[in-house]
């Protein structure tokens, strides 16, 4: 590996006065400097903690005079990247891990690997390859807070399935009757003050009909033939096990996964009044609200993804290769491939993929879309993710001429174009 690039072939700006690598580690963190000004490169570990960073690159700025400073790091590294996007002068460009892996073997084919000689290779790239590199640059204010929202918003509920997984594995094995007497939603209020109020069959049996059916029309199951149809279970009921050590300790477990799904269902809640507030007071909210089947939760979603910079994304493939829907295709010999794009970042890939799933229920085109694949035979997935494909480039078009998508426009345009996308009854 070359340590020492000549600063005049490299493809990075002139402007910049140095270059650093930053490798990010638990407890250090290692970087290798390069100044313009010298062919000597500046090397070192920086303890973790807030105050250790922010020291050192406060004392790098006043060393520098505040002149611009080119920086490399993994793009995995969220937490670094808002921590350098306080400095001004500092321009940040996100490695992708895959490829500071493969420049790694390039040049040290024993696969050696650690800190300093990883801020080396940063270094490396920044300098002979920085033509190859997307400066990053910070989303306004109000994206940023949206797209950390929906980004928790989607954690927390993901979280929360994990606790009803559990939930429905400890009903399963001493109360199965609960999930036919609770509903579908096994985090809806009737089902969690069902299980705590009764949390086993015993208990459940004992309880009056009047008193069982009084908690349903209080949680406003009030059909009488679904009523009817529970008391009748709960008479005809019997338990699968009466072991005390085993209904016990599920018992137990059982409350603590409620109180869980409890507070996730509590927090969700906030999560998401406080994503339609800020969604309605975005200024491109109204490119987003309209959209089939998007909705409270995937349209803010959406938003956040296209963002407010359009040159970010100056044509549609671009954003279609970064969100990780355009397929890879593979070529050896006389063998071809195509594979799933590998490295995308997964929520943005997901939020597309799941929107395109909903678009087949609300969208006349997108449902025979999905019928025409499906009848040759292809599977769901790759329908959806060729589906997100195409509403990338719809949609792309739409926010750069700042123009809300119309069905019936575009319909007409796949008339026009006498698309096999046109469903029939469109056509005529």
């Amino acid at each position: 590996m070359n340590n020492n690039p000549d600063p005049a072939t490299s493809a990075s700006s002139p402007s910049f006065v140095a270059w650093l690598g930053w490798d990010w580690g638990d407890k250090e963190h290692a970087f290798c400097l390069a100044l313009a000004e010298s062919s000597k490169l500046e090397k070192g570990k920086i303890i973790h903690s807030a105050e250790s960073l922010h020291g050192w690159l406060k004392q790098l700025e006043e060393r520098l005079g505040g002149r611009p400073v080119a920086v490399a790091l993994e793009s995995n590294r969220g937490a670094l990247l808002h921590v350098f996007a306080q400095y001004a002068w500092l321009s940040i460009y996100p490695v992708n891990p895959a490829t500071s892996a493969r420049y790694r073997k390039a040049f040290m084919v024993s696969g050696a690997k650690d800190d300093q000689p990883d801020a080396d290779l940063l270094l490396e790239l920044l300098r002979l390859h920085a033509d190859r590199l997307t400066l990053w640059e910070r989303e306004d204010e109000q994206t940023r807070q949206l797209d950390a929202l929906t980004r928790a918003r989607r954690d927390a509920v993901d979280r929360r399935t994990q606790c009803l997984n559990q939930l429905t594995a400890v009903l399963k094995s001493y109360y199965p009757q609960a999930l036919e007497l609770i509903g579908e939603n096994l985090s809806a209020g009737v089902a969690l003050d069902l299980l705590r109020r009764w949390p086993d069959l015993i208990a459940l049996k004992a309880a009056r009909p009047a008193t069982v059916r009084a908690f349903y029309y209080k949680h406003n199951v009030r059909r009488p033939e679904a009523v009817e149809h529970r008391l009748a279970r709960i008479a005809q009921a019997v338990a699968l096990t009466t072991d005390a050590v085993v209904v016990s300790t599920a018992t137990r477990e059982m409350k603590l996964l409620i109180e869980q799904i409890k507070t996730f269902n509590k927090h969700i809640a906030e999560f998401e009044k406080e994503i339609d507030r800020d969604f309605k007071q975005h200024p491109e909210a109204g490119l987003f609200r309209e959209l089939p089947g998007a909705g409270p939760a995937l349209a803010p979603r959406l938003l956040a993804a296209f963002g407010t910079d359009r040159s970010r994304y100056p044509e549609p493939g671009s954003m279609q290769k970064y969100m990780g829907v355009a397929p890879v295709r593979e070529k050896s010999g006389r063998q071809l491939w195509t594979h799933w794009r590998w490295q995308s970042p997964k929520f943005l890939r997901q939020t597309f993929v799941e929107w395109a799933g909903q678009t087949v229920v609300w969208c006349d085109w997108a449902k025979y879309y999905y019928e025409r694949m499906k009848a040759r035979g292809k599977k769901h997935h790759v329908i959806l993710r060729a589906l997100a494909f195409k509403w990338i480039r719809i949609l792309w078009k739409c926010w750069q001429s700042r123009v809300p998508y119309r069905e019936a426009t575009y319909l007409e345009s796949l008339k026009k174009r006498q698309s096999p996308n046109l469903p029939v009854a469109a056509a005529t």
